[in-house]
């Protein structure tokens, strides 16, 4: 079963399906009404060619007048007929190469002359073809519109590549700060003196002070042994300082400033080690 149409001598046969040719947009898609051809009838029936072309000029005749000769190879046929039927050369290297394309009232008329089992044949034919043209037809998208997706695919790839690099660009960011933090061989809570500082960041105490102090952490007041935090890093939450009161052998008192590194302080100090 087909589409008819005045313009579809240029169109493909698919499976007994005539695709025609849409003028607006000189695509080719399929009409709302059927037709079926005199070949796929002649095969369907197992009947000569010429004798279904035969039998369809027959009802012309009868039903439209004229003669047998005014329905060979006429190109006009479907303005004649309105649209029920066709006449299109199949193949542009044989002239003798025509066919009918008749709509699905003229092949009812063509085949109550025929047999039962041919009939049979031809009505299970049309009901298949109109259930297949049913189905969604897929368009085929203009040049214009396959030059539009192009440029949309090239900008979204253009897109995807710069987020790509943007998130390559943080990653390469982050990964100083996940190396210090795998510096730290435990999970700390609160605040902790120097020297367990020094062993969670997997270095040597003596020269971890050494390192705090040259990188201005850490201080020792003149004719004092203890260590304490520089007051910016103190502000900035980087350390601490503890307050003991530690009891001398006399019975009399003093007191001692710790300087503790906080949580904050250490995941910064973890940082600073890596980078170097």
């Amino acid at each position: 079963m087909s589409n008819s149409n005045t313009d579809n001598l240029n169109c493909p046969v698919i499976a007994g399906i005539a695709i025609t040719k849409n003028k607006a947009n000189g695509l080719c898609d399929h009409q709302s009404q059927l037709t079926m051809s005199s070949r796929e009838i002649a095969s369907l029936t197992n009947k000569r060619h010429d004798n279904v072309c035969r039998d369809i000029r027959a009802i012309l005749v009868a039903l439209l007048g004229g003669q047998d000769s005014d329905y060979v190879r006429n190109s006009n046929l479907s303005y004649l007929t309105n649209q029920h039927v066709s006449c299109n050369q199949y193949d542009f290297n044989n002239p003798n190469a025509w066919e009918y394309h008749i709509s699905r009232r003229y092949t009812e008329i063509l085949i109550t002359g025929y047999d039962i089992k041919r009939r049979t044949a031809v009505i299970d034919r049309l009901y298949e073809l109109e259930e297949a043209n049913k189905q969604p037809q897929v368009r085929i998208p203009t040049n214009k519109e396959l030059a539009l997706m192009v440029i949309k695919a090239e900008e979204e790839n253009e897109r995807l590549s710069i987020e790509n690099k943007t998130l390559g660009s943080q990653v390469e960011e982050m990964k100083p700060t996940v190396a210090a933090f795998d510096r730290i061989a435990t999970k700390t809570e609160g605040s902790m003196c120097v020297t367990d500082t020094a062993k969670h960041l997997q270095v040597q105490p003596k020269k971890f002070f050494q390192e705090l102090h040259a990188m201005g952490w850490i201080y020792k007041r003149t004719g004092s042994h203890h260590w304490l935090g520089y007051q910016d890093k103190v502000k900035q939450g980087l350390l601490e300082h503890k307050v003991t009161t530690v009891s001398r052998s006399d019975g009399s008192e003093k007191i001692v400033e710790q300087v503790l590194v906080t949580p904050k302080g250490l995941a910064k100090l973890s940082q600073m080690l890596t980078a170097h």
